[in-house]
């Protein structure tokens, strides 16, 4: 074997290490919550609460809100960790009991949808150009300024991976309804893609 070879081998076999641990841990975590040890449910929510806090602040722009809501989120994972059959991974449906509560508490208290048209971007934004000075973060940032309605479907579609139909069902929408602000989302970002782009052509004059 090839040094090169040697050393890809190893990274790659240190990752799934990385990745049983990992595992083992969520494994080890799940049925002290199911017990209900205390100790089990402190650790998971230590070492989940920053990624699920991250997600409600997608959905909810309200700092505090977004704490209320994972406490609630985080309380109902808790009460139905038993429902868990390890199909998929635990995250990711730890993920849905967050979104279903963060969209349930938008339903009760917000008005959701803005029912706004939006022209057409006049061009295509230079993706090349901005791959190479955009972070994921400022992505994100685009994102949260954009329209209640534009926002949730967007984040529901295109980062958390639900279809029309689910998106449909859970806001109590048409699909037709869904792709229409989802479009709508996108014709927005580009508009905001644009602006930064012209904002970096700028800067390097």
């Amino acid at each position: 074997m090839q040094p090169r070879h040697r050393v890809s081998h190893l990274v790659i076999e240190f990752d799934r290490m990385d990745f049983t641990v990992y595992r083992a841990k969520d494994i080890e975590l799940i049925e002290g919550c199911k017990r209900k040890d205390a100790k089990a449910q402190k650790g998971l929510y230590e070492r989940y609460a920053g990624k699920l806090y991250a997600l409600c602040c997608r959905y909810i722009k309200e700092k505090m809100e977004a704490e209320d809501v994972l406490i609630t989120a985080f309380t109902k994972i808790l009460d139905r960790v038993d429902q868990y059959k390890g199909e998929g991974s635990f995250e990711g449906w730890m993920k849905r009991v967050v979104v279903n509560e963060s969209l349930t508490y938008l339903r009760r208290n917000k008005n959701m949808y803005l029912d706004m048209d939006i022209e057409a971007a006049d061009r295509e934004p230079d993706f090349e150009k901005l791959e190479s000075h955009l972070q994921a973060e400022d992505l994100l940032k685009m994102i949260e300024t954009l329209p209640s309605g534009y926002r949730i479907v967007f984040n529901l579609y295109a980062i958390d991976g639900y279809s029309h139909k689910e998106i449909a069902d859970q806001l109590g929408i048409s699909e037709n309804t869904s792709k229409s602000q989802l479009s709508r989302a996108r014709v927005a970002l580009q508009k905001s893609l644009i602006e930064t782009e012209k904002n970096l052509i700028q800067k390097t004059n």
